[in-house]
């Protein structure tokens, strides 16, 4: 699960890092308001809220002029008008893909005047099975060509989950980037909270980027993403409540509802499998006889008539989608009890696309009966030998 900038910032306040003044808005009065509130003879920073990245070098869709979602305001007048142009239009960055994502939020922050950026995350090293904390000190808008062309310069340290970041790991850390005098404490200070919220909320990652110096000496949190792990929510209803739907595929969402993992894809064959690593592999063998998956689809073992007549709805709300694929294994979930929900989803839902199964496991046989016994009834439904003759089916008659 992903959150906007401000309610990362607001995390790690909480937690002790030292965050810029900002003012949550959704309208361009707000906007002004905000301006004469935190300018302090000085200007502001209006920003754009939405879940990626890249926002400062994107560009608003339809709009003439070069301006991205995160622009310097001198004037009450000027932030106005930010907030006004950015939220009538979508922005686009090399995260949210050409159609760009609609701003519904900003957020006006008062102007740290950074001197010096640098990059601070935590992630988790599989290899090593332990989080990391890694620094650069050419943080920025940049950092992914650094960690490309130039991957020495990222510094990692790892630490124990169970006593967590210590403050001597943090404050060698600071003296590694090259921080001096008091703003040594400072940035172990911030480092220590990135820990914290880690750690404590379940995050996947933590990071602050810029973590910036300012004109007069300070360390602060310029800007700010966490990522949340989806299955510890349960253990944090404060982060659940920080989810904006808005900011996520509605179709994804509908999904998550139905108990189905489904992430929607660029393709024209949709996917409907039961487990999550046969369906990567359905994707790859999709991909290797020339098709394109629509999506990845879970089902899950215990699938129930009542989420596969869900799932098939869902597929075919895309009309890209020209065939479906369904490779099912019956380990814990029956094949009779898919063939049985895929008979009660062509009558309910109407396949107006061919549906190739491939069906193998747990009862089998009497899914084959099934649906050997309805192929007049539902012309649509193919059932193949095997997953290779499957494959190759699907992509045929997706042509």
């Amino acid at each position: 699960m992903k959150v906007h900038e401000y309610q990362a910032k607001e995390l790690l306040a909480a937690a002790g890092a030292n965050v810029p003044g900002h003012v949550v808005c959704k309208t361009p009065d707000e906007a002004a308001a905000a301006f004469d509130k935190l300018s302090n003879g000085g200007g502001v920073m209006v920003k754009a809220q939405i879940h990626a990245g890249g926002r400062g070098a994107g560009q608003l869709k339809g709009y003439a002029e070069k301006l991205g979602g995160v622009k310097f305001a001198p004037t009450r007048e000027k932030a106005r008008a930010l907030a006004e142009t950015m939220l009538k239009h979508s922005l686009v960055t090399l995260q949210t893909g050409p159609e760009g994502q609609p701003i519904r939020t900003l957020i006006v922050q008062a102007d740290a005047e950074p001197a010096k950026e640098y990059y601070v995350a935590i992630v988790f090293d599989r290899a090593i099975g332990q989080p990391v904390l890694m620094a650069s000190a050419a943080g920025g808008m940049d950092i992914e060509k650094v960690a490309h062309d130039t991957p020495e310069l990222i510094l990692k340290v790892p630490f124990s989950p169970e006593t967590g970041l210590q403050p001597f790991q943090a404050r060698r850390m600071a003296y590694e980037l090259g921080f001096t005098g008091d703003q040594v404490g400072k940035a172990e200070k911030i480092m220590l909270a990135l820990s914290k919220v880690y750690l404590e909320k379940d995050a996947t990652l933590a990071e602050v980027n810029p973590l910036a110096v300012t004109k007069k000496g300070d360390v602060v949190v310029l800007d700010a993403k966490i990522d949340f792990d989806d299955n510890a929510l349960f253990r944090h209803k404060d982060v659940e409540a920080l989810r904006d739907l808005g900011e996520e595929n509605p179709v994804e969402v509908r999904a998550g509802k139905a108990s189905l993992n489904f992430i929607q894809l660029d393709g024209n064959i949709g996917c409907l499998v039961n487990g999550a690593g046969l369906a990567m592999a359905t994707m790859d063998i999709v991909q290797h006889h020339g098709g394109k998956p629509a999506n990845f689809l879970d089902v899950g073992g215990g699938v129930t008539a009542e989420n596969a007549v869900e799932a098939f709805r869902i597929i075919l709300s895309d009309p890209k989608v020209k065939a479906i694929f369904v490779n099912v294994f019956g380990g814990i979930a029956s094949c009779a009890r898919i063939a049985d929900a895929l008979v009660k989803a062509g009558r309910e839902v109407g396949f107006q696309v061919p549906v190739v199964v491939r069906l193998e496991g747990n009862e089998v046989d009497k899914a084959r009966e099934i649906l050997n016994g309805v192929t007049t009834e539902l012309p649509a439904i193919r059932v193949a030998p095997g997953l290779t003759e499957g494959a190759k089916m699907v992509v045929e008659l997706a042509k």
